[in-house]
């Protein structure tokens, strides 16, 4: 009853905050972000290991594991640990006690992960630390296909021209494309070939990694003039690959192609994306727990408009899967309520 008592004795004082209010309403409710769920702080980081070619048990036993005991010696307000692991994943869940600090525990275990490393398998590279948003929710996709382009092709555009582009967009997180198929320079080995010639497939590797390196020439200076120089450490052209000696024999030299093919090829592909059945890409566009899914859906949609006359005339690129509908439905629905 106090404060109606107050009421009583100062109206003026509360109109004037009626006032304040009633103003202040319209900018407070254009700046609210508007978003399928509220903004969930969970503190909980994730780390994922990754080492292609290894089997669940294996990645548990070798890698997660031992990175889990160094997690619970070094990190600290850790509440507990959740790991799971993949053929070739592993993926481990450190969950905080409430109020820890989330960049404190990232810091700590990046910092594990790299002391760990040494003690890994041999040419593991390090994990991605990353904090868990359960804000965090698709709310667009782009798929990209074209029936003239490869597989190939299509990833290394939706991956260096259409991810790059809308990354800048305030808000938004977008992980590697679905489907395509990522480009690398593949060595098919004839066996037969080998096993021939007395060699075994180590001496093809050492071949390419002794012959195929990547030196700080540093620069010459001849007269007033200053010259950066080149060295042909590393192959420029995809088929000198295949002149590359491997050993030399009784005074003949065998090379690469005598024994292998070098040729441009891609990994095993492991996901499909097809639109209307044409070989594709699929892009999905995740909201950050903070943001507003409207202005980042259309954030998006502007730089979209700026990507689109940069690629081939062949690639299809279609929208889909918005979830700004659901949101302005709801919204409208609240107003109409209103």
């Amino acid at each position: 009853m106090w404060i109606v008592r107050l009421a009583l004795r100062r109206p003026y004082t509360f109109v004037v905050a009626a006032i304040v209010i009633f103003i202040l309403t319209p900018f407070v409710l254009l700046r609210m972000p508007t978003d399928i769920l509220p903004s969930i702080n969970i503190p909980v980081v994730s780390v994922i290991w990754t080492y292609n070619g290894l089997n669940a048990h294996e990645m548990e036993q070798r890698i997660v594991y031992n990175h889990e005991r160094m997690i619970s010696s070094l990190v600290n307000d850790i509440q507990h640990i959740e790991s799971t692991s993949y053929s070739g994943v592993g993926v481990i869940k450190v969950f905080l006690q409430p109020g820890a600090s989330v960049p404190g525990a990232i810091a700590q275990i990046t910092a594990s992960a790299q002391t760990i490393l040494r003690t890994l398998p041999p040419g593991i590279t390090p994990p991605f630390v990353i904090q868990y948003n359960a804000s965090t929710v698709p709310i667009l996709q782009y798929s990209l296909a074209s029936k003239q382009l490869t597989e190939q092709r299509l990833q290394d555009i939706a991956m260096n021209r259409v991810k790059i582009g809308l990354s800048t967009v305030r808000g938004s997180t977008i992980p590697f494309p679905a489907g395509g198929k990522s480009p690398v320079i593949a060595v098919d080995i004839n066996l037969s070939a080998l096993e021939a010639k007395n060699l075994s497939p180590q001496d093809v590797i050492n071949a390419v990694n002794a012959q195929n390196l990547i030196l700080p020439s540093g620069t010459a200076k001849i007269g007033k003039t200053e010259y950066d120089v080149s060295l042909n450490s590393s192959p420029a052209i995809l088929d000198k690959l295949n002149e590359l000696p491997v050993k030399t024999v009784n005074g003949s030299v065998i090379r690469i192609h005598d024994v292998a093919q070098v040729y441009f090829g891609a990994l095993p592909q492991e996901n499909e994306v097809r639109l209307n059945g044409i070989p594709g890409v699929l892009l999905t566009i995740y909201k950050n727990g903070a943001a507003s899914t409207l202005q980042v859906v259309e954030g998006i949609k502007k730089a979209m408009q700026r990507i689109l006359p940069t690629l081939p005339a062949s690639v299809q690129v279609k929208e889909f899967a918005y979830q700004s509908v659901f949101v302005r439905s709801a919204i409208n629905g609240v107003l109409k309520e209103g």
